[in-house]
Formats: C-alpha cells, sequence, structure tokens
C-alpha cells in the first residue's frame, strides 16, 4: 500500500476506533462486570434523618429563583433538618431581594461581594453550610419532592461520600433543537448505573449531588468542575461516588444548539482541566476499577475530540486513490452543513429532525475541539454563564 494510504488509513482508524471502545465496548465491559456483582439492596429509613444544607449558586436568576424555592420548600424532608441557601455570586439582577423576601421562611443568602464563578460560590458556601450533608441543585432544575430523601438514603452506606441524582431530560420535543441531548442522557445515566453497581461512579451530575461534609472542601480551584472533581476527592480519601435512580431530578433541555453548544465547551474544558488535576488517579496499579473508569468513560470521549480532524484528513487522503472514499468525505461534508443549519435554527420555530441530528453531533464535536484548544493553550475561566433552560 502507498504512504498516503497507510497514513489516511490510521487518521481514520484512531477516532473509529476510540469511539467504538468508549460508547460502546466499554459499556459492554462494564455491564458484563456489573452483572456479576449483587444488587445492592435499598437502604432502609433511619429513625433520625441527617441534617442537609442545599446549596443554590446562581447568578441573575430572578425569573426562575421564585419557582426553585418554592419547589425546594416543598421538599419531604424534616423542616428542622434543612438548612437551604441561596449563594448569588454577584448578582445583578432583583435575585438577592426575591431570595431575601424567604427569609422568614428560612432561606438564608450568601452574597458574594464580586462575580467569580460557581467553583468559588461553592467553596464560601462550605463556611457557612451546617449539615452533615451538602446538597447542590441548580435554580434551573427541579427535583421531586421524595428526591432528597432518596439521595439521602444512600449515605446509610458508610462507604459512599457523594451521591449523584438521576437527570431526566425534558423539553418540547417539536421545538427544541437539541433533541439528542435527551438521548444521550439517558445514555449516560445508564452507564452511572452500571459504575454504582460495579464501583463508584467517576462524575456526579452538577445539578443535583450531595457530599458528606466532612469531605467538603473549601479550597477548590475555581477554574475546575467541582460536581466532576467531587468523585475524584471523596475518591482519593477511600470512599465511593454512587448514582442514586430514584433521586429524580428534571433538567429542561436548552431551546436552541447554540446555548448547549457553549455549555459544551464550557463543560468540557473544565472537564479535562480537573482530569489533568487529578490525573495520578489514572494510575490502574493504584487505583484498579476507578482508573479503568476514568480512562475509559472520560478520557477516551474526550480523545475522540481530539482525533477527529486528523480523520477529515485521512479521508482526503484516501479520496487521492479510493473514489468512493471522495464520496464518503462529500457525505461527511454535507452533514456538517446540516449540522450547521441545525445549530443556527431559530429557537421559537420548529426544528426539523433532519437538521436536529446533524446539529447535535457537529455541535458536540465542534465543542470537543474547542474544548481542547482552549485547554492547551491554557485557557481558563472561572466565571461561568448558568445556561438558560426553558421552563
Amino acid at each position: 500500500m502507498s504512504l498516503p494510504t497507510v497514513l489516511g488509513s490510521a487518521l481514520i482508524a484512531a477516532p473509529a476506533a476510540l469511539f467504538a471502545y468508549a460508547y460502546a465496548g466499554y459499556p459492554l465491559l462494564l455491564k458484563a462486570v456489573a452483572s456479576r456483582r449483587p444488587l445492592v439492596p435499598r437502604q432502609p429509613e433511619p429513625t433520625e434523618w441527617p441534617t442537609v444544607s442545599i446549596t443554590v449558586p446562581c447568578f441573575n436568576e430572578e425569573s426562575r429563583i421564585v419557582e426553585a424555592l418554592e419547589s425546594l420548600l416543598a421538599l419531604d424532608y424534616p423542616a428542622d433538618k434543612l438548612q437551604i441557601l441561596v449563594i448569588s455570586d454577584a448578582s445583578t439582577d432583583r435575585t438577592d431581594a426575591i431570595v431575601e423576601g424567604y427569609a422568614n421562611r428560612g432561606v438564608e443568602l450568601l452574597r458574594l461581594p464580586m462575580r467569580r464563578g460557581k467553583s468559588a460560590a461553592e467553596n464560601a458556601a462550605g463556611f457557612v453550610v451546617r449539615g452533615e450533608l451538602v446538597v447542590n441543585i441548580d435554580a434551573s432544575v427541579r427535583v421531586l419532592p421524595n428526591a432528597l430523601k432518596a439521595l439521602v438514603l444512600a449515605f446509610q452506606d458508610p462507604t459512599v461520600g457523594v451521591a449523584s441524582g438521576c437527570d431526566v431530560s425534558v423539553g418540547t420535543a417539536a421545538r427544541d433543537g437539541n433533541r439528542g441531548e435527551a438521548g444521550y442522557v439517558g445514555y449516560e445515566m445508564w452507564i452511572r448505573a452500571l459504575e454504582t453497581r460495579t464501583h463508584s461512579i467517576v462524575g456526579a451530575s452538577g445539578c443535583f449531588y450531595g457530599i458528606r461534609r466532612a469531605l467538603y472542601v473549601t479550597d477548590f480551584p475555581e477554574h475546575l468542575s467541582r460536581d466532576f472533581g467531587s468523585a475524584l476527592l471523596v475518591r482519593e480519601r477511600g470512599y465511593r461516588a454512587v448514582s442514586v435512580g430514584d433521586a429524580t431530578c428534571i433538567v429542561p433541555r436548552t431551546a436552541s444548539l447554540e446555548s448547549e453548544f457553549r455549555r459544551k465547551v464550557r463543560t468540557m474544558a473544565r472537564g479535562l482541566e480537573t482530569l489533568w488535576f487529578k490525573r495520578h488517579l489514572m494510575n490502574p496499579r493504584r487505583y484498579g476499577m476507578f482508573a479503568w473508569f476514568l480512562l475509559s468513560h472520560k478520557l477516551a470521549r474526550w480523545l475522540v475530540y481530539l482525533t477527529l480532524p486528523g480523520a477529515v484528513v485521512g479521508l482526503a487522503l484516501l479520496s487521492l486513490e479510493w473514489p468512493v472514499m471522495a464520496l464518503l468525505l462529500g457525505a461527511v461534508v454535507a452533514g456538517a452543513l446540516l449540522g450547521v443549519i441545525g445549530m443556527r435554527w431559530r429557537r421559537h420555530r420548529t426544528v426539523p429532525t433532519l437538521f436536529a441530528l446533524p446539529g447535535f453531533v457537529l455541535a458536540s464535536c465542534v465543542a470537543g475541539l474547542l474544548a481542547w484548544r482552549q485547554v492547551l493553550r491554557g485557557q481558563r475561566n472561572a466565571v461561568w454563564e448558568p445556561t438558560r433552560r426553558t421552563a
């Protein structure tokens, strides 16, 4: 074979092999291992529920904070065991005033003097929380009334340091431009359930998860992802992180692929930085199965995006000798064009499936490449713009 053929084949094979392993091979291997483990029995309710501090970091959430607080106050949990703390990241709208109006119902406000980002807000909360458990909830999501008890029950197991809720992506199917998000979230929750049964999940749901206050750190690097990092931090200290299927968290989809695209760039870049920060946990000789989970669930997935440009070059090289590859390259270009249309579709109009799926795929791929670019260039941004989700 000629050099262009060999090189082109190798460039195409790299992302294809990584994708096949990360999204199919790893789950199948994980399922085989999990099937040999006994089902974890449901923990009985305690005679006395532990104290819980719910933290709600937010920035300019005046349009959603009332609904968020009302849903938290309606949780099925003893009121005398619950602290609800809203951390305002120097909001400039009426968020703070609205929260202060709930003071007579036990809601507390911690305002940061200057905007520093979500992780900084959570660091500050660590000095104020009083509960035995600290539960983080985003203002944009809703947890079912019985979800908090289900999450807390997981901590009856003394080996559990972090418990993550189970996300359910919802939205108007006919209008949401990122309908692919729902299928991906369901797939991710399935993987986490298998990891929980086998050993430990490698990252919690940032919109709803809990951690023992004894394991909560107040000096977490502000440019990193705390929900991902919490699972890594507790593993370092000999604990597990688990996903709780009954702790349902309703996550509205973003109304457009553009906003979802920005979220993906931010979360993936912070995730890569967090993985590098705790890279020693990928040592299988020291951390065994957890290292395998990290390498497969996180690193292998993210490497797919890094190798994608090489695959396009590989197709171009192969098309010099194989006309069928030129057709395949044309199909890739056509799919990218459909994806661009899907990403730019106006959010108040119905998004046809012809554009929605390519748009979601393109948004994910480009977001992954931009995240790698940010990390490799050393760009860090601790300040976050909360995802503005549909009602």
